[in-house]
């Protein structure tokens, strides 16, 4: 190949491209061609050029050399890939140029998500369009691909999206010439808008009236105080289990059976008056108002039933019957049904002269427990027995027998929310509260709740039931229904919870103990609807007037 020049001949690029097109294809001949210096050329770089044809060998044919000849390494096959013969044959400056290194991949375990399902060119086109980058002719709210929602399972979303975030309405697209992109709070949080930007989505039109859908849930933020707002001191209040010595009236006057005496005491001018008082001879064994809080009905010991006035303070009338001491008393519009020690269940109608009209006999221990239902047809009746007794008022026999408890039944409530509901309590063997469907005569449910079940009464004003309790918790607990979960335990009596009463609002309960306290709680809302977190206070006078 030397010949090709001669001997004095300066070896040029030209010369190098006539050396390259035969010689090119060894990677050998690519890494020495870029050592030689031809900037200068010379009779160095002379010899350097030839020495790169010949590969140092004096030989330029290709064909003698060997495999071991066109070994190459790493780095020869890197600048043999980068420098192809096409390019240093138009450009063969680049011969001269060091070869650069391939990059390394740098691998990362950083995921990264398909967004193509989630559209969000719609939120970056629209977010970078503005007056001076887009041509408002060039946006058409009537074009049928955005609107068409039967193609895009997604256009709700996006039509809200697009409404909501980027101010696009297409009911208001017809006339609009240009729509221009609004940024509301795109990529930035501030309480204010999110505000209004859900004010929006309640108050939009383009997906219908959406203030049909539900709110969101909320938490039931009722707070219910544990501690009560009013205590009354109540002395010689017997602890007693089948005595029922409190009641509370419709005209809102709470009276209480304390020894031999009753005492009256108003919740609205918390003024307290004496009733009655039956002698060293005979003490208060249970008080009842009628329904309609004209009149007080009290058992006695020695088994009478006494009606009294409690405007005028005057006895009305005496009734007679039982052999024993009268525990409990139920009135109904019409008829007043009393229990006794003697085991009989007497019907009273206090318009006739006779002292009772029919007696009920079931019971083979005393009756500790009555209550008429809200439809004044049935009435319940609990035994020290541990029977459960539902009667009528055509039959002197009873028509349902319960016989699931294993102590006495004294705690038994009417549900006003569900008619046929009635919920009964059992003594300190027992524990538990039942639910009974007397409609069906099944038992819908029971409960474990752990000590003597003294009370139950249901609230008027939502479903939910309050329990009081003896042996050996002495504490106070209101329950949902019909999770019977518990809403509220309230403690403070030092002594079994023997009695229980409800204000007629129904927010209001008192609760009486053998620590010869009454002490009042604000359990249950009003009836009327009030908003989330606010608690209404009772119509009761915060006084500090006792009993005594």
């Amino acid at each position: 190949m030397l010949g090709l020049f001669g001997d004095s001949h300066s070896l040029t690029f030209d010369d190098i491209n006539k050396i390259y097109s035969h010689s090119v294809s060894t990677p050998t001949f690519a890494k020495k061609i870029s050592n030689a210096n031809f900037s200068n050329p010379d009779s160095q770089s002379t010899h350097d050029a030839y020495s790169v044809a010949s590969g140092d060998t004096g030989y330029t044919d290709l064909a003698s050399r060997t495999e071991n000849d066109f070994a190459s390494s790493d780095i020869d096959d890197e600048i043999s890939s980068t420098y192809s013969k096409q390019s240093l044959l138009f450009h063969p400056e680049r011969a001269f140029a060091k070869p650069k290194k391939k990059k390394e991949k740098i691998y990362s375990d950083r995921f990264i998500p398909n967004r193509k399902s989630s559209k969000l060119q719609l939120a970056f086109t629209e977010a970078h369009r503005n007056e001076e980058n887009v041509d408002p002719a060039s946006i058409d709210g009537n074009n049928p691909q955005e609107l068409n929602s039967s193609e895009d399972p997604h256009f709700a979303m996006n039509a809200l999206y697009r409404n909501v975030v980027l101010g696009y309405n297409p009911s208001q697209a017809k006339k609009q010439q240009g729509f221009q992109f609004q940024n509301l709070n795109l990529l930035r949080y501030n309480q204010n808008c999110s505000d209004k930007i859900l004010q929006d989505i309640t108050t939009s039109s383009l997906l219908g009236d959406l203030s049909k859908l539900p709110n969101p849930i909320q938490k039931n933020t009722r707070k219910i105080p544990k501690v009560p707002f009013k205590v009354l001191d109540a002395p010689a209040l017997q602890d007693d289990f089948y005595l029922n010595l409190i009641d509370w009236s419709t005209q809102n006057i709470l009276a209480v059976g304390l020894s031999s005496c009753v005492y009256l005491w108003s919740a609205h001018t918390s003024k307290v008056s004496k009733l009655c008082d039956l002698g060293v001879s005979d003490t208060v064994t249970s008080v009842n108002w009628a329904p309609r809080g004209g009149y007080l009905s009290v058992g006695t010991n020695s088994g009478e039933v006494q009606i009294w006035d409690p405007v005028k303070l005057k006895k009305i009338r005496t009734m007679t019957g039982h052999t024993g001491r009268v525990g409990t008393i139920g009135w109904n519009s019409s008829v007043l049904a009393s229990g006794s020690r003697d085991k009989n269940i007497l019907y009273r109608d206090i318009r006739l002269p006779t002292n009772y009209i029919s007696k009920l006999v079931g019971h083979k221990q005393e009756v500790c427990g009555l209550k008429w239902s809200f439809d004044d047809q049935q009435l319940c009746s609990g035994g020290n027995d541990n029977k459960l007794f539902i009667w009528n008022l055509h039959s002197t026999s009873p028509v349902l027998k319960f016989t699931n408890h294993t102590a006495a039944v004294k705690a038994l409530a009417w549900s006003p929310h569900q008619h046929g509901l009635l919920a009964s309590g059992g003594g300190t063997a027992d524990r538990t509260i039942r639910f009974w469907n007397t409609l069906l005569n099944t038992q819908v449910s029971y409960l474990d709740t752990g000590s003597q079940v003294c009370n139950l009464m249901f609230s008027k004003n939502v479903n939910e039931l309050v329990s009081t309790h003896g042996y050996s918790l002495n504490q106070i607990v209101v329950w949902k229904y019909p999770s019977m979960e518990k809403t509220v335990t309230l403690t403070g009596h030092s002594y079994r919870v023997l009695y229980l009463a409800m204000s007629p609002d129904g927010q209001t309960i008192v609760t009486g103990a053998g620590d010869e306290t009454l002490r009042f709680w604000q359990v249950f809302p009003s009836a009327k609807k009030e908003e989330p977190g606010t608690v209404k206070q009772s119509k009761l006078t915060l006084t500090d007037f006792d009993l005594r």
